[in-house]
């Protein structure tokens, strides 16, 4: 048991004793954890005491400052020099104003201002909109934490987001370790960046359930729950084909000789072993749904043990290549983290989190069902 080191104030009450959680989307907050204050609710959970009031209507969606429909002889020029000319301002106001979020372009923000726009399009002035970062925070703060204490943080990553940066992000893309510091950050009132440990990663567009520890303690003692494999992880993917329950167990290798990280023969005794625990739910047309527990956690690994067992992912890019038949649209890679478990970093108690598919993944399903 990892003892927690801070001395609670003078005259504090007693912390609750411990109980086992389970938290589900829509459901109270967890029996026994107490929320802190200011934190943002639970979809259908009651008000939290002393917690910070709804935030204001977002100023963008407002009616806009100013607007023009863009003239044909601005066609296909940069939007800095659009701004400029239509607005009658100076170019360093006008690059400015895109780079903080101002300008809309047929509705949409667009913060390059060498962005060619199209005649015809509106053009609108929004000057009270926040900045994309902030927009950004404001946008997924209230249904990203799942769950808080002064140890851990379990968030629902939104598809889309990459949970680390990586180096090849643009400079205004926002990651999700950020994301979360600065929500923590705003609901604790601390100033600068929250501390937080990456403990898991999920690929960019994979939805789902992750846990970020607070304390260096918290850390080490998730990590070790990973490297035994005691972590629950249980996943729900649509894949191509007629896929039957089983366990997959094979070795990775960054590069399995066609220049993708993948599966190696057992004779070669080489890579890192990968288990991936298979569970048949629904029969789809051209399609299964299934549920997909992780024994160990490498990089891609129910994405690589699907494909090379001839079922990729609706929605997969780059683990395609031995599928021969016709690919099944979808707007993304259709793998969501349902369940997500551990033991508490201070006193092991038991907790269990759930969390169901976004709209795309329901809509996919509910498509291949008809």
């Amino acid at each position: 048991m990892i003892q927690n080191r801070r001395r609670p104030p003078p005259r504090a009450p007693a912390r609750p004793a411990p109980v086992p959680a389970r938290a589900l989307a829509g459901a109270p907050p967890v029996a026994g954890a107490p929320p802190v204050a200011g934190a943002p609710p639970v979809a259908g959970a009651p008000p939290v005491a002393g917690a910070a009031p709804a935030p204001a209507a977002d100023p963008a969606r407002s009616p806009p400052d100013h607007q023009w429909p863009i003239p044909p002889e601005l066609h296909a020029r940069p939007l800095d020099g659009v701004v400029r000319a239509l607005a009658k301002v100076p170019w360093s106001e006008a690059r400015r104003m895109i780079e903080t979020g101002k300008i809309r372009v047929a509705g949409e923000v667009v913060t390059d201002p060498l962005r060619k726009v199209r005649a015809g399009d509106k053009l609108t002035v929004h000057m009270r909109a926040p900045r994309p970062r902030t927009a950004r925070v404001q946008e997924l703060g209230a249904d990203l934490i799942l769950y808080v204490d002064a140890n851990v943080v379990v968030v629902r990553k939104p598809a889309g987001i990459s949970t680390v940066p990586f180096g090849d992000e643009p400079s205004d893309e926002l990651t999700l370790d950020a994301l979360v510091r600065d929500v923590l950050a705003k609901r604790d009132a601390i100033r600068g960046r929250a501390p937080l440990g990456v403990v898991q990663r999920l690929d960019k567009m994979t939805s789902g359930l992750l846990v970020f520890s607070r304390t260096f303690a918290a850390k080490k003692h998730l990590g070790l729950q990973l490297r035994n494999h005691t972590m629950k992880r249980r996943y729900l993917a649509i894949a191509h084909g007629d896929v039957q329950s089983g366990t997959i167990r094979t070795h990775f290798v960054d590069d399995r000789g066609d220049g993708l990280r993948g599966s190696v023969p057992d004779s070669m005794r080489a890579g890192q072993l990968a288990v991936t625990h298979v569970e048949r739910i629904e029969a789809l047309a051209g399609a299964t749904l299934i549920g997909c527990r992780l024994e160990t956690g490498r990089t891609h690994q129910i994405r690589i043990h699907l494909s090379e067992r001839g079922h990729p992912l609706l929605g997969e890019s780059v683990y395609v290549r031995r599928w021969a038949g016709a690919l099944i649209p979808a707007p993304r890679q259709m793998l969501h983290a349902a369940e997500l478990g551990f033991a508490h970093p201070l006193d092991d108690r038991e907790m269990l989190f759930e969390t169901p598919p976004p709209r795309d993944f329901e809509e996919t399903l509910e498509r291949l069902r008809r």
